[in-house]
This record gives structure tokens, C-alpha cells and sequence, in this order.
């Protein structure tokens, strides 16, 4: 029963039914994406930008796996499990500044910025720093695959995925004119979460598709209508929408940001948003980009971090202080507009008659694309191809 029901997904969109209820709502298979959709890819835990100088450290519970990202002294971002190598104590357990060491609370054994140990206090007795038994070499912190993409922190969990710039070749090809740009945060105020309760999948489901902008978003089909948008499906990589009517409001429309140098003519009035599979939302403009944190919390709760980056440093000033606040509430009033929505799909689910539902063929593409991604992934597992645990 399981598996036709991922057959019927995995049909092509006209005819095709969305992921089953369970997916949704049972506790057993949120746990087991966790490996198959997350571990064994490349998912985001955080942002380098709030780790921005050496010896500041971010700790991370990403999908029940404690994690610590570090500014390293080279510059640099790892990432490491968050334990002590001694009795498994957590290291760090708020965002703070380290210095040039990690410290346990516990034993006070002591980690360079790059994992290794440095020392271990009183461990061959009282006054006795060293034994032959503990061998430094061999004890330093456990790295996690890591890469840092337009400022967003990404780690493989399992170890074995293919290499990052495999990953997103496909994104950097279509937006090869915004990737390795320097990106400039706009402050405390383009930085904001909201907690839905709803399943993460369904966030990301919303995100693609723009089929509701006429009744969930009048304010900005106003001016950017669902027949100014087209599909983007990379099949197994990402999908979303793009609109080819992009006209900031900033300001009653006096205001404009300043734009990338030297960008393509699709981009005078064009702008694009795709979730990068699993956990990401992005939208590209050619005078900002806002990246999207998906944290899924549990089966019927997710966090979304949203953080907005800008062209220029002369963006942080004060002076565009009120435009960075107007283009902030414009994204956070949109955002917000879909929480009753995703909210309302989660508790739909409850219904046992639903049966994932039909697409649209021509307005739900990039939403079955993902359905599609993440039921490929669970039929890869059940007929044969043995997921991958957790590497230590």
C-alpha cells in the first residue's frame, strides 16, 4: 500500500497524486526523513553571517543532531558534532564567542577552533595532564562535511553525498550571475522567524507554486499577477517560480535599492524563487536576495529563519535605515500571508478520505516536482537501495 501510493506520486503531474497523509502526520516517517531527506544530502543549518569573526561559534540542533558551527582562525566556517570526545557533554550551548578555544564545561577538556585537542586537564590523575591511553591525534572533535553557498551554512550528515558543487550545479548554472557575489546583510531588521504549525513540507509546497497569489496574496498579484509567473522545475535539484513584472514598493516606488553590477536584461523586471531541496527558500532580485531556513521541529511544526541580503555596504547605513524596514515588513507581511494556508493544509491532513491529492498540470509542476524528489528518495530506500546511516 505504501509503495503504490509513492508509485502515484511519482506519476507524471497530470496525473499524479500528492504524498499520503502520514507523511504529514505520523511521527515514524518524520523521523525517517530525517535520514533519507536530510542526512544523506546537503541541508542548511544556519548562516555564516552569525558567526562573522574567528572564534565565534553557533550551536545547532539540526534534526535531533547537535552540531557546532565555527568560525575557524583562518576564517573559515566547520562544522563539528557538538560533544566532547570524553564523556559526550555538549560543548557549546548558545551562541557566543569561544575565542581560541573550545571548551568542555564538564572536564574542561579543550579543542582547537579546527577540532583538534589541545588538552586534557588532570586526566592521568590530580596534577596530571596527560596518559598514555588518551592520545590528543586521535580525540579531536568529529567535522561534518560542511560548505558555506551565498552566506548559507550546508552539511552533509551522512558523509557521502556527492560533492557540494555537484549539489547546486544546476542553480549555479541558472543563477550564475548571483552566485559568489559579496552579500551584505541588512541588519537586525531584515532578520525575522516565524513558527508555523505545519509540517515543513508543506511550507516548501506553498513556496513553489504561484497558483494562490489572487487569494492569499491581493496585495502583491496586485501588481505581480499569476499571469506574470512561470514554472522552474530542475527535477531532483530544486523548483519554484519566476515573475517577469518585478517592481519594488519601496517607499510608494521612490526608493531603489542598488542593483548587481552588471546583470542580464531577464533581470531588469524579472526575479525568481525556488526551493532548493530539502530546507531552503530562495528568491533572487536584482537588488537583493533573502534566503529562507526551514527547521523542521516536529511532524506538525516548523521554524522558518528569513534573512535578507543586499548589493552594497553602503545598504547598512543608517540613511537606508527606513527602506531596509519598509522592504522588511513588505517580505514579513507576504510570509505571514501564508501561514493560515500551510496551517490549513496540516490540519486538512487529519482527514483519513484525502488522498494527496490532484495538481494542477499547468500551475502545479514545481510543487510536484518536490513531491516527486522526496518520494523517490523514500522508493530508493524501500526497494533495495539501503539508506545510508548516520557516520560518527
Amino acid at each position: 500500500m505504501f509503495e503504490d501510493a509513492l508509485e502515484k506520486v511519482c506519476q507524471p503531474v497530470a496525473t499524479a497524486n500528492g504524498l499520503p497523509n502520514a507523511f504529514y502526520t505520523d511521527p515514524a516517517l518524520f523521523e525517517r526523513e530525517k535520514e533519507l531527506l536530510f542526512a544523506n544530502t546537503w541541508a542548511c543549518i544556519g548562516f555564516a553571517k552569525d558567526i562573522p569573526e574567528k572564534g565565534d561559534a553557533l550551536p545547532v540542533d539540526f534534526v535531533g543532531r547537535p552540531v557546532l558551527a565555527v568560525r575557524g582562525a583562518d576564517g573559515t566556517v566547520k562544522v563539528f558534532d557538538n560533544v566532547c570526545r570524553h564523556r559526550g557533554m555538549i560543548l557549546v550551548d548558545k551562541p557566543k564567542r569561544v575565542g581560541s578555544t573550545i571548551r568542555c564545561p564538564y572536564h574542561s577538556w579543550c579543542y582547537e577552533l579546527d577540532g583538534k585537542l589541545r588538552s586534557t586537564p588532570h586526566v592521568g590523575g590530580a596534577g596530571v595532564s596527560s596518559h598514555e591511553c588518551i592520545k590528543n591525534q586521535e580525540l579531536g572533535l568529529m567535522e561534518i562535511r560542511s560548505h558555506v553557498f551565498m552566506d548559507m551554512i550546508f552539511v552533509n550528515l551522512s558523509g557521502d553525498a556527492p560533492e557540494f558543487e555537484a549539489h547546486v550545479s544546476k542553480l549555479t548554472e541558472r543563477w550564475g550571475e548571483f552566485v559568489d557575489r559579496p552579500l551584505y546583510h541588512g541588519g537586525p531588521e531584515s532578520s525575522f522567524t516565524l513558527e508555523l504549525e505545519t509540517n515543513w513540507k508543506l511550507a516548501v509546497e506553498n513556496y513553489c507554486e504561484s497558483y494562490h497569489l489572487p487569494w492569499v496574496h491581493p496585495g502583491l498579484n496586485s501588481y505581480s499577477k499569476i499571469e506574470d509567473h512561470y514554472n522552474i522545475v530542475e527535477t531532483g535539484h530544486f523548483s519554484g517560480q519566476g515573475t517577469t513584472v518585478y517592481n519594488p514598493q519601496i517607499n510608494g516606488g521612490k526608493a531603489r535599492f542598488p542593483n548587481f553590477y552588471g546583470l542580464s536584461d531577464q533581470w531588469n523586471e524579472g526575479a525568481e524563487y525556488v526551493a532548493l531541496f530539502p530546507n531552503v527558500l530562495l528568491g533572487v532580485h536584482r537588488d537583493h536576495f533573502f534566503s529562507i531556513l526551514l527547521k523542521p521541529i516536529s511532524q506538525s511544526r516548523t521554524v522558518e529563519q528569513v534573512e535578507i541580503y543586499y548589493t552594497s555596504p553602503d545598504i547598512q547605513r543608517e540613511n537606508w535605515s527606513q527602506s531596509r524596514n519598509e522592504a522588511a515588513a513588505m517580505w514579513l507581511e507576504v510570509f505571514k500571508e501564508d501561514i493560515g494556508v500551510v496551517e490549513g493544509m496540516q490540519r486538512g491532513r487529519a482527514a483519513p478520505t484525502f488522498d494527496g491529492g490532484r495538481f494542477s498540470p499547468v500551475l502545479d509542476e514545481a510543487t510536484h516536482c518536490f513531491h516527486q524528489w522526496a518520494a523517490t528518495k523514500f522508493k530508493n530506500a524501500t526497494c533495495g537501495s539501503k539508506p545510508h546511516g548516520l557516520k560518527k
